[in-house]
């Protein structure tokens, strides 16, 4: 049987038919879920597209963290489900607690969009399987808001516990704090990551690379062998 990954459309969203795409082409399929609608409709895993949900008004994230998917996708992925943020949805994941610290405006103050090179510190995750720890990826960055933040214990506890997944390698392109490009939770079912995966699965699109592809292949091997 088919995974099927759902992928959240927010008021002002963009990237939820790149997901969609990406999610097809790794083999699965992809099914479109309404900020309005509470039902997740039996999807195997969620992504939280990138863009600018409600304008990013008050702050990134902050308000569709309070939509009524999202209650339902905080109930789930507290029970198991498999949870990808990608940039805004990063930011959503932690205005739902679902992954602490928080988000703040770059540090130049001006939007970024470049390839970003990225290191993988985390390979055990849902989302991460098809990587291995240490390897050095190149993957489309494009943000605002995209500044991890967090107290100084929080820092600890993640590196301690193995759950910044990824980190930013040759440019910190945001000001996040320890070069954090993404963490996890600590069952592994849940990732956030500002650069955008979506946009790197495909060799005749934008740079050629392939390196975001991985992302929607490890959690399709993880639910076939779940």
């Amino acid at each position: 049987m088919t995974a099927r990954i759902g992928v959240v459309t927010f008021p002002g969203s963009l990237d939820d038919r790149d997901t969609q795409r990406a999610i097809r082409l790794a083999g699965a399929e992809p099914v479109a879920l309404w900020h309005k609608d509470k039902d997740l409709h039996q999807v195997d895993a969620v992504v939280l597209p990138g863009g600018f949900s409600y304008g990013d008004y008050l702050r990134a994230g902050a308000i569709s963290r309070f939509s009524p998917v999202m209650e339902t996708v905080i109930e789930q992925a507290k029970a198991g489900l498999p949870v990808l943020g990608i940039c805004n949805g990063f930011q959503i994941l932690t205005e739902a607690h679902l992954l602490p610290g928080g988000m703040l405006g770059n540090d130049h103050l001006h939007f970024v969009c470049r390839e970003q090179k990225l290191r993988v510190e985390n390979a055990d995750t849902a989302w991460t399987a098809d990587y291995e720890a240490g390897q050095e990826i190149h993957i489309p960055l494009k943000n605002m808001d995209g500044r991890y933040v967090a107290d100084a214990y929080t820092l600890d506890k993640l590196e301690a516990e193995g759950r910044v997944a990824f980190r930013y390698l040759d440019v910190n392109p945001n000001g996040s704090l320890r070069d954090i490009a993404g963490i996890t939770n600590e069952a592994g079912n849940v990732v956030g990551l500002m650069p955008h995966p979506e946009h790197a699965v495909e060799p005749l699109i934008g740079t050629g690379r392939t390196d975001g592809l991985p992302f929607f292949t490890s959690i399709l091997k993880k639910l076939v062998n779940a």
